[in-house]
């Protein structure tokens, strides 16, 4: 498998380890300085809280040694993650109840838990460890204001009992917000990261399927027109020996199969130059939703499609781009072709339009058809790359060679048995009435001033 495909899924994997090795940072780290002011102070190092507090260091270890080991095993990363995490939420709580509980001071490293969630889990899943930290702290502090079970330490209970419920309810309450809080500013923070990777990774394939595709075009332009004039001359003789010569049947049918295949590999020549060397076109001002309405009805009219498929459209009306309009006819043509051709039996194909702003219309072609796999999406831009029995494998090859002469974009969402979806983004144009209008201001005001 490509590795841009396997790029979401490493970035995870990698997260998860950055997360393992922090808590063994984090574990050292609360040995040493425990250690260290515990010295420093001339207490005992075996004391009963201590002793906890070692155990529960080791026990941290312990468990960073079985995720390291159980890592590879586990296919499915997020629930992996979400054992970790939910661990940790009771590891922090054990850490404040050994160090005093309501007046322990490691409240924060729920934050810090929530924050690491962020990085792994969806919206739900923040909120759903907020829950816990929350209901954990909540239970630790009215148990222990209760006396239901107390911390280590004889000053940890005293400093509880100084204070009225509603205090100690006031402090629980606002750790639960800040808990919450936190979830909810990360979790945003956690998704435009996530939106704006997925646009990066999604830019840089269209780079270098671009790259890729100019690169065989210029060398391939050359090429396909040295074939393509000695074809035309072999073609030309053919047609002037079948005229003169004797008739045969023989030889007539071996000349029409001759000439069968040179105008076939003629066409195919001609497909392959315009995915090569695309002609810019004559642009114009194309109203979208008439010119998609006449593509829609011209494809449902053609036999391959009649009574089995039904198509349902959804236009934005008004909204005008600029490009050659034999062009676009192609793009729509083969689009639509590929998203019939892609439907065995009856089915449905959408067509929709809608304008993310004012600069861009996007044009959405959606089939529920046999769908495609992650390995052909790769290739299903390549020129002369197609899976069907029939085709030369240029079509898609040729629309997004043509787009890129037009600065547009051709994205494709597909899963197997599912359907695909191909998403056009092309550059709005201005209404040409509303611009003669606009001009036509224009020149009045600088006439009059």
């Amino acid at each position: 498998m490509d590795a841009s495909l396997n790029k979401p899924e490493s970035d995870y994997s990698r997260k998860l380890i950055w997360l393992m090795v922090f808590r063994v940072v984090f574990a050292a780290l609360l040995l040493g300085s425990t250690t260290y002011f515990q010295l420093k102070e001339s207490q005992s190092l075996i004391d009963r809280p201590l002793l906890f507090l070692y155990g529960l260091i080791v026990g941290i270890l312990i468990l960073s040694a079985c995720y390291s080991l159980l890592f590879k095993s586990f296919k499915q990363k997020v629930p992996f993650a979400y054992i970790q995490l939910s661990i940790d939420t009771v590891i922090v709580t054990l850490i404040i109840f050994v160090t005093g509980s309501f007046s322990s001071v490691f409240h924060f490293l729920y934050l810090i838990v929530i924050i690491c969630g962020s990085m792994l889990l969806f919206r739900s899943g923040i909120m759903v460890l907020a829950g816990l930290c929350s209901l954990q702290y909540g239970v630790l502090v009215i148990f222990e204001y209760y006396n239901i079970f107390n911390p280590f330490s004889t000053e940890s209970r005293l400093y509880i009992a100084n204070y009225a419920l509603t205090y100690v309810l006031y402090k629980v309450v606002t750790t639960i917000g800040a808990c919450f809080l936190v979830a909810f500013l990360s979790s945003i923070l956690a998704e435009q990261e996530r939106k704006s990777r997925k646009k990066l990774l999604a830019m840089e394939e269209n780079v270098k399927r671009v790259e890729k595709m100019a690169a065989m075009g210029e060398m391939a332009a050359g090429l396909a027109h040295e074939i393509k004039n000695p074809l035309a001359s072999l073609s030309g003789a053919i047609q002037l020996l079948s005229d003169d010569a004797i008739y045969d049947s023989d030889q007539s049918k071996l000349m029409q199969i001759v000439l069968r295949e040179t105008n076939r590999l003629s066409k195919l020549l001609s497909e392959f130059l315009l995915f090569a060397k695309p002609q810019r076109g004559k642009l114009e001002a194309i109203q979208l939703d008439k010119a998609l309405s006449e593509m829609v009805d011209l494809v449902e009219r053609h036999c391959f499609s009649r009574e089995r498929i039904s198509f349902v459209t959804n236009f934005v009306e008004g909204i005008y781009v600029e490009m050659d309009s034999g062009h676009l006819s192609q793009i729509i043509w083969n689009l639509l072709l590929n998203a019939v051709e892609a439907i065995e039996g009856s089915g449905t194909v959408s067509i929709e339009t809608y304008a993310p702003n004012n600069k861009y219309v996007c044009i959405k072609i959606t089939d529920n058809g046999c769908g495609i796999s992650e390995d052909t999406v790769r290739s299903i831009f390549d020129p002369f790359f197609t899976t069907k029995k029939k085709g030369t494998g240029l079509g898609l090859s040729i629309v997004h060679r043509i787009l890129e002469s037009y600065n547009g974009q051709l994205d494709v969402i597909s899963e197997v048995e599912m359907g695909s979806a191909f998403t056009l983004k092309l550059n709005q144009a201005l209404n040409p009435v509303k611009g003669k209008k606009a001009r036509a201001t224009a020149s009045l005001r600088q006439q009059e001033t």
